[in-house]
């Protein structure tokens, strides 16, 4: 890929421009959760649980059963795939994992192949043949639309086929069905071409309304035998695993996530000045940075956005490794490091935008140099700024909220809270050569 021309703007232009930006003393906090995970030796047991919980009744012996498996940063993925591999072979079955992730991984076999593997889903570490293919087959239309429904060639041919999916708020939309089970057998299974086709319908027939329609016909249509449904607590353990028989797909899955929306990580206040997001990237959420979380939708079409929080200025550091050079959600950002921009592969980014309609989710903010350049833009661009009052975060990323650096005015209303714990006192941010001396929250 040829290299990218050089945005970046020096700090020097940036403190030039903005003048003199007092920056507020940080302090650590940490939210207080209750929490019950389940414990990670348990976790391949609990897995292989749900699935033999599953009605594989009418599936011949020895038959083939296709595991969808996804693209998402999902806590204990290799290790709850490896128990449902081996749940599905306790059965007498012959267990193959399919890529279930529309057009990630460049909408290619082999960039969907490493993409598992990026995940930890390898065929060495879950034991099983990992079987990627971007063909589709038509397996039926919608009756009043006409929409052609897709779906993977490979897991089509299976006896049976098993979603293994983590079910939780959607970015884009709200719904009694958002990301889970549903969305992975109508979007993730598509692959490309199928994930190309909803996301073009959904603009005027909304997700909300057409993933419950089509997912009942792809049940009916195809061996799906039931899914092992995830959910997540506050610090992204797992704390439910679960198998539901296809009669219970949607129900059970709206239940689920009223559960995963109750302990979903969220900044804790509702009104922040500046937030600083160390990283983005699909491994964090489909949209790189958590609209759920920031409460921005701006390239969702037709969607209301979130109700809270109000953020006023997003500055986003870099790129997780995982994500390869997608920066899908890109656009929900104010400002941007050098090292993100750089790190950009933008055929990836590109396909995952016209697949999923959202190209204005990788639109590129203003390219910084350093992080003092980050933070002194955010800052000299929401008025006048008091550093005793200004309200500061600085977050790992939005799927990781247990610990945030807090400005002094956060510090102070974090004391009054039950939820909250201060952990450090603040002080002076310190820069090395421009950029943040501290690690991650997370890290500390």
């Amino acid at each position: 890929m040829p290299e990218l021309p050089d945005l970046t703007v020096p700090e020097r232009v940036v403190e030039d421009t903005c003048g003199e930006t007092p920056l507020p003393a940080m302090g650590l906090i940490e939210q207080v959760w209750e929490r019950d995970p389940i414990p990670e030796a348990d976790l391949a047991e609990r897995a292989a649980e749900a699935v033999r919980s599953l009605p594989f009744d009418d599936v011949p012996d020895g038959g083939t059963v296709a595991l969808g498996v996804g693209s998402r940063g999902i806590a204990n993925l290799p290790t709850i795939v490896a128990g449902v591999v081996e749940g599905v072979r306790d059965l007498g079955f012959e267990p193959i994992v399919v890529p279930a992730m529309g057009s990630h991984g460049g909408a290619t076999a082999e960039g969907q192949r490493e993409k598992l593997a990026a995940l930890g889903v390898t065929e060495e570490r879950v034991d099983c043949e990992v079987r990627s293919s971007m063909d589709v087959v038509q397996v039926g239309e919608t009756p009043e639309r006409g929409v052609p429904l897709y779906f993977d060639a490979v897991a089509a041919e299976a006896d049976a086929i098993v979603p293994v999916n983590r079910v939780k708020p959607h970015t884009d939309f709200d719904g009694s069905v958002e990301s889970g089970l549903s969305k992975m057998i109508v979007i993730g299974l598509g692959k490309q071409r199928g994930a190309k086709v909803a996301h073009d319908w959904a603009v005027d027939w909304s997700f909300r309304n057409m993933i419950p329609e089509i997912t009942t016909q792809l049940l009916d249509a195809l061996p799906i035998v039931g899914g092992v449904a995830i959910v997540e607590d506050q610090r992204d353990e797992t704390t439910i695993l679960e198998g539901i028989p296809p009669s219970g797909f949607l129900d059970r899955e709206r239940e689920l996530l009223e559960t995963a929306y109750e302990v979903m990580p969220k900044l804790p206040f509702d009104e922040v000045d500046v937030v600083v997001f160390d990283r983005q990237g699909k491994d964090i959420s489909g949209q790189g940075i958590d609209t759920n979380v920031i409460g921005r939708r701006p390239f969702a079409i037709n969607e209301p956005e979130p109700d809270a929080p109000d953020v006023k200025r997003i500055y986003v550091r870099s790129l997780t490794e995982t994500t390869k050079g997608n920066a899908m959600g890109v656009g929900s950002a104010d400002f941007v490091h050098r090292d993100l921009y750089e790190a950009i592969d933008a055929s990836k980014s590109l396909i995952n935008a016209i697949t999923a309609s959202t190209t204005r989710g990788v639109r590129l903010p203003p390219v910084v140099e350093t992080d003092r350049a980050g933070l002194v833009a955010s800052l000299s661009t929401i008025g006048v700024v008091d550093p005793e009052s200004v309200r500061v975060l600085r977050a790992t990323d939005t799927m990781h909220l247990n610990r945030l650096y807090a400005s002094e005015a956060l510090v102070e209303a974090a004391r009054e809270r039950s939820d909250l714990r201060v952990v450090r006192e603040p002080a002076p941010i310190e820069f090395d050569d421009g950029e943040f001396a501290a690690p991650p929250p997370d890290e500390v």
